[in-house]
């Protein structure tokens, strides 16, 4: 099952008019769609403009597959930060050529079967920056599934935040890099589509000026890191006053490709 079917191709951002004849299609055929989330009623009900002057309503207990309470029905937070974003779902009734109910739990319950039975680790698949937080990103791959994208898999290069590489609502590709079987917990790699030292090293030659970022300084060892790449970083000889994010040109004084090193000196 491809991923596509779980977030269409510009689904963040476009809205697709629906008219009755293609909604009867969809419902027949079990289609995919995508709506624009107008509001969060008082029950928790997520209202849909489909266009057209068609309202979807996705019931509370039709909102969630997963994260879910005994009764079935997700937290109320939940509907209301979907509200003014694009959601994925099937219908489930048509009543008459202007009210619909929809289903997003139906989509979910695809993807999970998706995760279970085709998705492996070392496979590369698109996502979209869902969550920012200091330890790492939060990545949907698909029908509201979410993978970890944690902060030492996102380059060989170390940052400080996520934010440092991406914004919410950014489209990147990632690797998986692990399932767990119990919780379907996914865990994913975002450095190893970055090339590895051998691929990086190829723009670079000695005794030549380049721009770098000034990363982790450790006076103890007299020595400086600097990112030339997200996944290529070089040490160069200490100094004064340099600063974490600070951009500087240096020197490559030496490529030391056996051991994968490179020394700089910043200028």
């Amino acid at each position: 099952m491809e991923y596509q079917k779980f977030i269409p191709e510009g689904w963040e951002n476009t809205k697709d008019e629906l008219d009755s004849s293609l909604l009867k299609k969809a419902y027949e055929n079990g289609n995919i769609l995508q709506g624009y989330v107008e509001k969060c009623d008082s029950n928790f009900n997520l209202h849909i403009d489909l266009g057209n002057d068609i309202i979807g309503i996705i019931p509370r207990n039709e909102l969630e597959e997963i994260n879910v309470d005994n009764y079935g029905f997700c937290n109320p937070s939940i509907c209301k930060n979907k509200v003014n974003n694009f959601v994925q779902f099937k219908i489930k009734e048509i009543y008459d050529d202007k009210k619909v109910i929809l289903s997003r739990k139906n989509v979910q319950k695809e993807a999970l079967n998706w995760v279970k039975q085709d998705l492996k680790p070392g496979m590369i698949v698109n996502g979209i920056v869902k969550n920012i937080r200091k330890f790492g990103a939060f990545i949907e791959i698909g029908g509201g599934i979410v993978g970890l994208l944690h902060i030492e898999d996102i380059s060989v290069s170390r940052i400080k935040s996520p934010e440092e590489r991406f914004f919410i609502g950014q489209k990147i590709k990632v690797m998986i890099k692990s399932i767990e079987d119990n919780s379907n917990k996914i865990i994913l790699s975002y450095k190893e589509l970055l090339g590895d030292w051998d691929e990086n090293i190829k723009d670079y030659k000695e005794k030549t000026i380049v721009k770098g970022i000034v990363k982790e300084t450790d006076k103890f060892k007299n020595g400086i890191f600097i990112e030339l790449k997200p996944n290529l970083v070089g040490l160069a000889e200490y100094k004064e006053n340099m600063k974490y994010g600070q951009k500087v040109n240096v020197y490559i004084k030496k490529i030391i490709k056996e051991r994968k090193k490179i020394k700089l000196l910043i200028v």
